[in-house]
């Protein structure tokens, strides 16, 4: 179960980079605008132990983010109740993300480790604001902490408000505890279901913004229902409901790009044309006139 949401993670930010932005932002205290470039790195991490073959470990995330100063990060997304292997894992993440990149001069070994915090899901009684490393060397000991982002604590006004789009595929986790209320009451379920076409209004008016872009909007929309899927497998009436919300979303959304397209060849051939203004095809095509202007800017390049 746990790696359909991991995959989730990983997905959304890989395939929408820039919104790891704003949670970057969130959980660090940055003032990153946006236009940084984000370079990640293999997920894949081999553990070193004696005696026995090295141990595979997956990360969510491994980046570096390209501001003033490069930073590297790392975050993990986690549905499971906190313990200690979760630390101890993050640790050992974090520890072969700096030795893959250490370097030696002059027999120095100098190691960077990530800034480094964990994406819960589910908020239990045992989880905690944050974690903590303590590194005792015999040169002196080093800790800092690992900060936590609690999924269940964000609103969608707060959601919206800060830009954390990558937190709406996992949004329905706030409801989770309700499933059987919703699955059983027909007005309760209705008010879930609002709730999530003013998410889908919400990313229609992003998109007409600029904020994000038609593939964000549709990936946001896709992962939102395999999640739906997952985590509501158990609840016929919320997950039906719900995702069928999205999955319309999807249809309505791959309709419209190709009667975008549709729009902006007949707006190219009427360019060629050359027998109407820009405002005229805008009209005609339902484009707006910018989209027309750089279509004509196009074609004389």
């Amino acid at each position: 179960m746990a790696n359909i949401y991991d995959g989730a993670f990983r997905t959304i930010l890989n395939d929408c980079r820039k919104l790891i932005i704003p949670v970057i932002n969130e959980i660090f205290g940055e003032t990153y605008t946006g236009e940084e470039e984000i370079q990640f790195f293999p997920n894949e991490h081999f553990i070193d132990q004696q005696d026995e073959a090295d141990r595979e470990r997956i990360t969510d995330t491994n980046f570096t983010v390209f501001g003033k100063t490069p930073k590297k990060y790392h975050i993990e997304c986690e549905s499971s109740l906190p313990d200690g292997r979760i630390t101890t894992r993050l640790f050992e993440y974090d520890a072969q993300i700096a030795l893959d990149e250490g370097e030696v001069r002059e027999e120095t070994l100098t190691v960077t480790f990530p800034n480094t915090a964990v994406l819960y899901l589910r908020t239990y009684k045992k989880t905690p604001d944050k974690m903590k490393y303590v590194i005792v060397t015999p040169g002196g000991s080093v800790q800092y902490d690992v900060p936590i982002m609690k999924v269940q604590e964000y609103s969608l006004a707060d959601i919206f408000e800060k830009r954390l789009l990558i937190l709406i595929p996992f949004y329905i986790f706030s409801h989770e505890k309700s499933f059987p209320e919703y699955n059983n009451n027909e007005r309760k379920l209705a008010e879930l279901k609002a709730e999530y076409q003013e998410i889908l209004k919400r990313l229609d008016g992003l998109e007409r913004q600029g904020v994000i872009g038609a593939f964000d909007k549709r990936t946001i929309i896709e992962l939102s229902g395999d999640v739906i899927k997952e985590i509501a497998q158990k609840y016929e009436n919320v997950q039906k409901g719900v995702g069928d919300i999205m999955g319309g979303a999807l249809i309505e959304t791959s309709a419209r790009k190709l009667k975008n397209e549709a729009n902006r060849e007949t707006a190219i051939r009427m360019i060629k044309r050359g027998k109407l203004t820009i405002e005229e095809i805008a009209e005609d095509t339902g484009l707006s006139v910018a989209e027309v202007e750089r279509l004509a800017e196009f074609l004389t390049v």
